[in-house]
């Protein structure tokens, strides 16, 4: 009997999530069903797709509030279109405010569900560990810590590593890298990475430039080098460029056209065609300069020394501390590179703290003190090594035992 598996994938790290997972299910039934929302990654994959993954993509809690009538609608219409087919699992992949309340429904109408990305109770909202339990047959979490404090709730959890983990090199080629975007190979290379959201390139894009700026004394051959997710992003930041004038420093939304065969090969033969351009800038340089948020650990599988920054509004922080009932994280990192390792490896600016100068200073360390970059390097790879599972395989595996034991 072919295995049927509905999914909801909100965004596009979430859609590559579903994508390798339904690899490994068909790894191990060709025939596999999937329908639900989702988007290019999956439907490569052969999913089909009820509503696309944009449906669910909001940008903030005032975008939240204006889309919700057409988010409800959706919602309803999954979980209608979800118990009128009856798949064997339910698999929601991160997007906790919809698909937990899906979750909800689903599981007490006997359909066993399947959460992948646990929700970060740990930092923020742990109350939400009595809805996880209501909703969640078993949760698939990306970093080994989650299990204990799963486990400790009383809610089935398997650890299934991280993708990104198995995509990024665990040895970067520095040489390759600057060659395709064009580098000097002998001068210094800081990226500077404020963020993929408007409201995190404004808050944090001045700081990072007069960062900068202050460090172009220190070294006049300093190259800067600012990867951009899209033409948009592109646009926003070099306005701010503008009022803040940086010399080589470098905005790319793609990398640089260059003839065939003019860049080297990379020395393990991999092929880079595929990555985001962010890889590409954190691989080719000796440090970097970024927003908390997941860039902070693909840096850290980069092994590169990193300072990481975060500012939110006055009236964002009001809206979070209401939203989880906590006026700070419960732990005492906001990186995730620290949260995994469980202490301060690399430093931490935010808020009142993320001064032009303060940014200068801890980023001059990390790209000129040789052992600190040796220390965080080995430190990094051994993280590398942890986090480095066959994800698609223990997700298959981990989601057809949940259906059958709810069967």
């Amino acid at each position: 009997m072919t295995f049927s598996a509905a999914i909801v994938a909100g965004e596009p790290s979430g859609d590559l999530l579903a994508a390798r997972m339904l690899r490994g299910l068909r790894a191990r039934d060709p025939d596999v069903q999937a329908k639900g929302i989702g988007g290019p990654a999956m439907a490569r994959e052969g999913f089909e797709a009820w509503h696309p993954m944009d449906a669910l993509s909001v940008f903030g809690y005032v975008d939240a509030l204006r889309q919700a009538p057409r988010l409800i609608r959706t919602w309803r219409d999954t979980r209608r279109r979800t118990l009128d087919w009856r798949p064997d699992v339910f698999v929601g992949v991160d997007a906790p405010d919809f698909n937990l309340r899906l979750e909800e429904k689903l599981r007490a109408a006997g359909i066993p569900t399947v959460h992948f990305v646990g929700p970060s109770i740990w930092a923020w909202r742990f109350e939400r560990i009595h809805q996880i339990r209501r909703a969640v047959s078993h949760m698939l979490v990306l970093f080994p810590f989650e299990v204990e404090l799963y486990r400790e709730q009383g809610v089935p959890v398997t650890y299934v590593g991280h993708p990104l983990a198995e995509l990024i090199p665990a040895l970067p080629d520095r040489a390759a890298a600057r060659a395709r975007l064009g580098l000097q190979p002998g001068h210094r290379v800081l990226a500077l990475m404020p963020g993929s959201r408007e409201s995190e390139i404004r808050l944090l894009a001045p700081r990072f430039l007069e960062a900068a700026r202050i460090l172009t004394h220190q070294d006049p051959d300093l190259e800067f080098v600012v990867p951009v997710v899209n033409e948009g992003r592109r646009a926003q930041f070099e306005a701010i460029l503008a009022q803040y004038p940086v010399p080589r420093c470098r905005v790319l939304s793609a990398l640089p056209e260059t003839e065939p065969g003019a860049a080297p090969e990379r020395a393990d033969g991999l092929d880079t065609s595929g990555w985001p351009i962010a890889w590409h800038a954190m691989e080719a340089a000796d440090a970097v300069l970024v927003a908390s948020g997941t860039a902070t650990l693909e840096a850290a599988l980069f092994k590169r020394p990193l300072v990481i920054s975060y500012v939110i509004t006055p009236w964002m922080r009001r809206i979070m501390a209401w939203k989880s009932g906590q006026d700070a994280p419960s732990l005492p990192w906001v990186g995730l590179p620290n949260i995994l390792e469980r202490e301060f490896v690399v430093p931490e600016l935010l808020q009142e703290a993320a001064t032009p100068q303060a940014l200068a200073e801890h980023t001059w360390a990390a790209l000129t003190d040789a052992g600190l970059a040796e220390r965080v390097g080995q430190r990094f790879s051994a993280l590398h090594e942890t986090l480095n599972r066959d994800t698609p395989g223990l997700a298959a595996q981990a989601i057809l035992e949940a259906s059958r034991a709810n069967a």
